[in-house]
């Protein structure tokens, strides 16, 4: 059995789409995760000493990718926004921004509630959300009622699948990377190339001539930031923001995902995802509890 917290329709202007230093769309998921955990720094600190949220999952209902192509382009522009004039009414320089508007569903594992009043914590973290928190870098417009659910056997399940819909789920497909790494591919080239759209052309006996366009595998397949890799020792820096804690130069991490819609899950396990640290390795990420192979469906 599973307790979950259900967030539903949050309305999110200008979240961070630059999802990491070279993909622009859906934002990171370690920026999902990390406004998870703000959220329940903030419930602890109320009347919730022991909340914990041990894994989270998001689904898009809608997004809005603020870019522009023009008749003829070749690549899509950032829409930039209109800053106000400064003092000699010039247009202050700014720096060019991927932003993105969506309509989202949260799902957060919870843990350690005990006997609490429900309407009281549900109405505690819209009021939270409401104010002056932030979803992946974007201001909160509105959002539905939270809800306290328990998933314990198939139906309650689906009903839960049921509310979520219409709307794609993220999940991971490091499995895909694996299977072309595997192969002798590195990691740019095995992205890449299910990332990639082959053109071919088809010529019948009437000299007729038919264009198809494919990938390598089906499905809506995306690169997605899952977290991040230290490149220095840990130690002290400069002017770092936390001066108690060592501090360690990261880059981002980038695999495969897949969107896929809600009725798709079989399991809850599938679409949650939460943090998972590597010190061997120096791999700090974000991966899911139950990591599902979708080739064959």
């Amino acid at each position: 059995m599973k307790k979950i917290l259900l967030i539903p329709q949050i309305e999110i202007l200008n979240a961070n789409a630059l999802s990491s230093p070279y993909t622009i769309g859906f934002p990171a998921m370690t920026a999902w995760l990390g406004a998870t955990h703000a959220l329940e720094r903030q419930l602890r600190e109320m009347d919730y000493p022991n909340l914990r949220f041990k894994s989270m999952a998001v689904v898009c209902h809608h997004i809005n990718l603020q870019t522009y192509k023009g008749a003829g382009d070749y690549v899509h522009s950032i829409i930039g926004t209109g800053n106000p004039l400064d003092k000699t009414g010039k247009r202050p320089s700014f720096i060019e921004e991927a932003r993105c508007h969506l309509t989202v569903s949260l799902i957060m594992e919870c843990e350690g509630l005990g006997f609490i009043d429900e309407d009281e914590f549900t109405d505690a973290t819209v009021q939270l959300l409401r104010g002056k928190m932030k979803l992946a870098g974007g201001d909160i417009l509105k959002t539905a009622q939270a809800k306290l659910q328990e998933i314990d056997d198939e139906a309650e399940h689906k009903a839960l699948m049921r509310s979520l819909m219409p709307g794609h789920c993220l999940i991971e497909r490091r499995d895909l990377m694996q299977q072309a790494m595997a192969t002798g591919q590195d990691a740019i080239d095995a992205l890449l190339d299910y990332l990639k759209v082959t053109h071919r052309s088809h010529v019948d006996e009437q000299e007729k001539i038919t264009w198809h366009s494919e990938r390598k595998e089906k499905g809506w397949i995306v690169p997605i930031a899952t977290g991040f890799h230290g490149i220095s020792e840990l130690g002290q820096a400069k002017n770092q923001r936390d001066p108690e804690t060592p501090h360690r130069f990261a880059e981002s991490i980038i695999t495969l995902g897949e969107f896929i819609m809600p009725y798709r899950v079989t399991d809850l396990d599938q679409m949650l995802w939460h943090y998972h640290t590597d010190l061997n390795t120096n791999l700090y990420l974000c991966q899911q509890n139950k990591q599902v192979n979708l080739s064959s469906t």
